[in-house]
């Protein structure tokens, strides 16, 4: 994520006169993250959530809890090896 003070750097190096390569060289971007932020001009990034999906282990979830419980209730009682 870049942060409005990195694309202020961008802005500010590109008047100084470096080339887009230098400044993704210089701060570590690439240089479509950094032409991009040069045709955009000096605005705050925007950053949404990202949406709720589900889980892939949901359906596997309260059997695996069962397993789990039932291996630490065995492994306390000592009928487990390992």
């Amino acid at each position: 994520m870049i942060t409005l003070g990195e694309i202020v750097l961008i802005h500010d190096l590109k008047r100084q006169g470096l080339s887009v390569s230098a400044i993704a060289r210089k701060l570590g971007m690439d240089r479509k993250t950094v032409r991009k932020h040069l045709e955009v001009g000096i605005s705050a990034p925007g950053y949404s959530p990202r949406a709720n999906h589900p889980r892939l282990i949901a359906p596997y979830e309260d059997y695996l809890r069962a397993r789990i419980t039932a291996w630490t209730t065995c492994r306390a009682s000592g009928c487990c090896a390992n």
